[in-house]
């Protein structure tokens, strides 16, 4: 199994902008610091829910602040983004980085973000094909041009032009996402928010339509998730419950609907209680047992969790930090464990690549 931390950068009550960044920023260290494999990036416009508007550029400041952990996107929203510029921006970091960045993609919300970025909600139900076509185009031709509903324009050089197509991953919330990336070979990002038999269902599609695509049946798939490693289940518990439902009810609540017209939010405290009951949130043979169930269920062994939910920045270091001393020896070998062990200063793989050894 491969651990990577997902951060948010949430911004907690009574928290400026630079207190939820720092706190971001110091998450991805320590996990480069103590062997991780993955930090992923999350990308918010215009809500406290995160405070990270763009995926790219924070992912590109954390290849530049880490020496080997795998950096991706989860996700970048690739309806109110051009997908030539994302694709740039993509093959940049990959080739700078000698391959530890992952692109991250997804469709996005109803949100007034479509307004800002001059999109619609037609673009938003519909061109998300078109859109994820163009990119993949963009990261395998030598040259792309385009003549769809959305995007036209003559053909033009692929400058830099990577050798080969940089590690994605798509965020899935619906069958029909799961099929569109399958049919594309694409691995899915799950979201925090299912359980682990809603995640086996979306395996076993994803599965189902890669093979009739002609493309392998196994995804290399992630599962995104909390985690909050404490001396007893009460304890952890007790932590996320402080500090998670001021969050998610002040960022959950400044959403805004693209017609204005409310949208139904989740309760805070029952979401919080969800993720305690969903994920590894407790002691560190708890927090093994869940992420070895979830693998079991699921067949995915990459996570992506979740280790600021205390909104704290120096006890989000010492979530991460004992997520790899008592969580990860717990837990199946994970490939590759051995080798960074003999060469503490190679560089490991990529969120979305399988480590090798």
């Amino acid at each position: 199994m491969r651990m990577g931390t997902f951060v948010l950068a949430g911004q907690y009550p009574g928290q400026s902008d630079t207190e939820s960044l720092r706190r971001a920023i110091r998450c991805a260290e320590v996990a480069d610091e103590v062997g991780l494999d993955g930090v992923w990036v999350a990308e918010h416009h215009f809500v406290p829910y995160g405070v990270c508007p763009s995926a790219v550029t924070l992912a590109a400041h954390l290849l530049g602040r880490t020496r080997q952990i795998g950096v991706g996107t989860a996700i970048s929203i690739l309806t109110t983004a051009h997908p030539v510029a994302l694709g740039e921006q993509a093959a940049l970091l990959h080739l700078a980085s000698e391959g530890r960045f992952t692109l991250g993609v997804g469709r996005g919300g109803p949100w007034v973000d479509l307004e800002v970025f001059e999109s619609d909600v037609e673009e938003l139900a519909n061109g998300f094909p078109e859109s994820l076509d163009l990119l993949l185009r963009w990261l395998n031709e030598p040259r792309v041009g385009a003549d769809g509903p959305r995007y036209s324009f003559r053909e033009v050089n692929v400058v830099p032009r990577p050798e080969s197509q940089p590690p994605m991953v798509v965020a899935c919330t619906s069958p029909q996402t799961v099929r569109l990336a399958a049919e594309r070979g694409l691995p899915m990002l799950l979201g925090m928010h299912v359980g682990d038999e809603e995640k086996a269902e979306m395996v076993g599609l994803w599965r189902s339509a890669a093979a009739a695509a002609g493309h392998s049946p196994d995804g290399d798939h992630v599962s995104a998730g909390v985690v909050q490693v404490a001396d007893s289940h009460s304890e952890a518990v007790e932590t996320l419950r402080r500090a998670l439902p001021g969050w998610l009810r002040r960022g959950l609540g400044a959403h805004q609907t693209l017609d204005g017209r409310p949208r139904r939010m989740r309760d805070p405290l029952t979401y919080t209680e969800l993720l305690c009951e969903l994920h590894p949130v407790g002691d560190a043979q708890l927090c093994a047992d869940r992420l070895a169930a979830t693998s079991e269920r699921t067949g995915i062994t990459r996570f992506a969790l979740l280790a600021e939910g205390s909104g704290d920045i120096a006890l989000t270091e010492l979530n991460v930090r004992r997520l790899a001393d008592e969580v990860l020896p717990l837990l199946p070998h994970r490939p590759g464990a051995a080798a960074r062990a003999a060469a503490p200063g190679t560089a490991i793989s990529s969120p979305a690549a399988p480590a090798t050894g």
